[in-house]
């Protein structure tokens, strides 16, 4: 697989990652690492901004549906909307520092876009939480590997 073809799938894997859709970027991270890919860097930092985009997304999805949840059809019912919103008082945007945990990252970063998260804010402390993710991921692999 060419770089750029093996960088493209890797970006695609990490964006869904994100979102609810599903998704295994740690998974082709380390394929990647185990082909012999030299370009750690460059794959951490792919990775990293697809998983980035796909939080974006649901910060949106959150900021742009959170106007709804008064409707019936709205499929955070009001009581788990509160709780919400309480969690994320106590814990406040510092929580974005756990979007890279499986489960409850997504929703994390949803939660922020429904409550009005400053974009930029979001943009920072996510990116550091993906980017120590890879970068936590490639280097254990890399101790592991020899490599």
């Amino acid at each position: 697989m060419t770089s750029i073809a093996a960088f493209a799938v890797l970006f695609a894997s990490a964006f869904t990652s994100a979102t609810l859709l599903p998704g295994s970027s740690e998974a082709m991270l380390l394929t990647l690492l185990a082909g012999g890919s030299e370009e750690v860097m460059m794959l951490i930092l792919v990775a990293t901004a697809g998983n980035v985009l796909g939080s974006l997304v649901n910060w949106f999805l959150g900021r742009t549906f959170s106007m709804f949840r008064d409707r019936k059809w709205f499929p955070v019912k009001e009581k788990a909307y509160e709780r919400a919103e309480i969690w994320y008082d106590r814990y406040g945007v510092w929580s974005l520092l756990l979007s890279w945990l499986p489960v409850i990252g997504d929703p994390i970063t949803v939660v922020a876009g429904a409550l009005r998260v400053d974009v930029l804010r979001f943009l920072l402390l996510v990116s550091i939480s993906k980017a120590s993710r890879y970068a936590f991921i490639a280097g254990v692999f890399q101790k592991w590997s020899g490599a």
